[in-house]
């Protein structure tokens, strides 16, 4: 069992208000007909047990979620890309959340990576159409 509440009918979204994929995903997820629960990471600590469990439920390694191109990552390990172990990344996460790659929306089991604004809206296209789908 995991720490984040998964619940079908509420949408909770990981993402940081200081960037523009962060600020545009929040607007389209407070636009949506859901019960919201929005975690800035800028100013809300998430755990490492947290970034963990969103990176194995999206079956991608705890680095995915690291933007190693941002100055705050740069500034502490350089130019070129690095290969940490997934304790070094949980704290890179903890220790700079601003490294964020993408913001995350959670609903039910599903676990989306935000990679441009408009997937949010895809993911409710998606969500809508596969809860429309006729029973056979």
């Amino acid at each position: 069992m995991g720490v984040i509440s998964k619940d079908k009918k509420k949408i909770t979204l990981y993402y940081n208000s200081e960037n523009s994929i962060g600020k545009q995903t929040y607007a389209y997820v407070e636009s949506a007909d859901e019960d919201i629960l929005a975690i800035d990471i800028s100013k809300t600590k998430v755990t490492g047990t947290q970034w963990a469990e969103i990176a194995h439920s999206m079956n991608e390694p705890v680095g995915s979620l690291v933007n190693q191109d941002h100055p705050d990552f740069k500034e502490k390990y350089g130019d070129k890309k690095v290969d940490l172990d997934e304790h070094d990344w949980l704290r890179v996460l903890e220790k700079s959340p601003s490294t964020l790659a993408y913001p995350v929306v959670i609903k039910g089991d599903r676990f989306i990576p935000i990679q441009n604004p408009s997937d949010f809206v895809k993911f409710m296209d998606d969500d809508s159409a596969s809860i429309n789908k006729p029973y056979k």
